[in-house]
């Protein structure tokens, strides 16, 4: 198998002393979160479940006010809450709840994970200072007595998006990559459709997080790398929490001699740790988020997290067939196909040739 591996020491040696210590208050700050997590899946008595829940209430507050400050020290992180105006604050969180909630099923969570990627776009393309705009001209239906004719402002961003290169981490970065891609479009004046780069890359899922190893599968992804070089490189997973995939990939494409212009990472959850690995190991990215999470666990699953997004957006494989691109787009269905048309006629030339 013709593969590229990363193992988790080498992306800790990217970390910062303060980096590190960071990490550290944030972990035990979520100890003492587990504790009360106890209290509230037991049994308790009201009184006890009640002053259980202010104090997680005020824990988490204290977590997020940290969280905040470390993250306004670092540029080239952006969390949606931190940068976008307050009044925006509520709508994200209500957007993560919904994704966090066990009882939220699958067709709900691809909802959500597209609105999630539309407050994405605008976090990093269309800041509220931008004041210059860009003109569509649209026609109308309606064609009596003579057709008619629509003028719409919207930001002009051509020339941060027409240099784009959606690449694709699978499974669970596939349709949020088409959603990013659909957003590109639509606010292009020029409809630019972003190139596709498919990279098959995974967790060995059998090591613990201290010594987990980033698998890229080279003989199962499908990209161009002279199609890669001076781009602005966009990656959208719903999951950022080590960052060894990222790294993996853009450091595969740093020993081809391939030198993107931008690499953007856009993520509905990232973890502290995955996205300060990400900027120390790689000085041209930046990391958009949704939501900050504090630490990990042992296994390097997001602490509080959201379960698995892939198999919360795609299903679970069965142990004896894992799908390829073509099948998991098959199984979105027409509603989905229908919506991404483009970008699924983009992916099935890059994967078909």
């Amino acid at each position: 198998m013709n593969t590229v591996i990363l193992k988790a020491a080498d992306l800790d040696g990217c970390l910062t002393a303060q980096d590190k210590e960071h990490i550290r208050e944030m972990d035990e700050n979520f100890d003492q979160a587990k504790e009360l997590f106890a209290i509230l899946d037991g049994q308790a008595f009201s009184d006890r479940l009640e002053k259980s829940q202010k104090e997680l209430i005020q824990l988490y507050n204290v977590m997020g006010d940290r969280l905040r400050e470390i993250i306004q020290e670092e540029p080239r992180i952006k969390v949606y809450p931190f940068d976008m105006p307050s009044e925006s604050h509520g709508e994200a969180s209500r957007l993560i709840a919904k994704l966090r909630d066990v009882r939220t099923q699958r067709s709900e969570f691809i909802y959500y994970i597209q609105r999630a990627y539309e407050l994405l776009f605008k976090l990093a393309f269309t800041s509220p200072k931008a004041t210059k705009k860009n003109y569509l001209l649209t026609k109308t239906p309606v064609d009596v007595p003579l057709r008619n004719y629509a003028v719409h402002k919207i930001p002009d961003v051509d020339n941060l998006i027409e240099n784009t290169v959606m690449c694709v981490m699978l499974r669970g970065a596939l349709l949020p990559s088409m959603i990013m891609s659909k957003e590109i479009q639509e606010y292009s004046s020029r409809g630019y459709l972003t190139p596709f780069a498919l990279f098959r890359i995974r967790r060995d899922e059998t090591k613990k997080e201290m010594d987990m190893e980033y698998i890229l599968d080279l003989d199962r992804s499908f990209f161009a790398l002279d199609e890669l070089n001076g781009k602005d490189l966009i990656f959208a997973d719903p999951m950022n929490a080590t960052g060894g995939s990222l790294v993996t990939i853009i450091k595969f494409l740093e020993d081809k001699k391939i030198r993107p212009a931008s690499i953007k990472f856009f993520n509905v959850i990232a973890a502290l740790k995955g996205s300060l690995r990400i900027i120390r190991a790689i000085p041209n990215a930046a990391v958009y988020t949704l939501w900050m999470d504090p630490c990990l666990n042992d296994l390097a699953y997001i602490m509080p997290g959201l379960g698995d997004a892939g198999d919360r957006i795609n299903n679970r494989d069965s142990e004896d067939h894992s799908r390829n691109i073509i099948q998991l787009i098959a199984d979105y269905g027409s509603n989905i196909s229908d919506l991404y048309r483009w970008q699924v006629r983009q992916i099935e030339k890059t994967v078909l040739g």
